[in-house]
């Protein structure tokens, strides 16, 4: 599944960030391949708001698509 398809209060964790650009600015704020987070918003056709510990990143709907995610729990 994608980031894109995941359900507000859902944890997941990171399975692959393809574009390595992207890849790159997710590292920069803790998200990376094997990290488990949760959704604390889901904006329809808009950004996914994620949460890592008490840090939230807003993440654009044409990026959540690319990224693979495996809900836990």
């Amino acid at each position: 599944m994608v980031l894109a398809d995941v359900k507000k209060g859902q944890s997941f964790k990171i399975l692959s960030i393809p574009n390595e650009i992207v890849r790159a600015q997710a590292i920069r704020f803790g998200i990376a391949e094997g990290v488990i987070v949760t959704c604390d918003e889901m904006i329809p056709a808009g950004p996914v708001i994620i949460r890592k510990s008490k840090q939230e990143i807003a993440i654009g709907y044409g990026l959540a698509r690319e990224i693979l995610v495996e809900a836990v729990g």
